[in-house]
């Protein structure tokens, strides 16, 4: 699975796609005070952004992919 789910730390890894979107939004809303590590995802789905940027859980670690951390990383706020 791309996201691997922790207590309140979801991380991405490679590509993530819109199969991921149901489940990421189920933990967003049970969890408190969600954070989110990008630094392994390659590839982000709009469904997920979108579901981030309503959520706006904390960027615990940006997006190492340059692409995305131009314009994923750049509108999530940073822990």
């Amino acid at each position: 699975m791309p996201i691997r789910y922790d207590a309140d730390l979801a991380r991405f890894e490679a590509a993530c796609t819109v199969e991921d979107a149901l489940p990421l939004a189920e933990w967003l809303e049970a969890t408190v005070a969600p954070r989110i590590d990008l630094s392994a995802c390659t590839d982000l789905h709009t469904a997920l952004l979108q579901l981030l940027l309503a959520a706006r859980p904390v960027l615990a670690a940006g997006p190492a992919d340059a692409f995305l951390a131009r314009w994923a990383g750049a509108v999530l706020r940073v822990e």
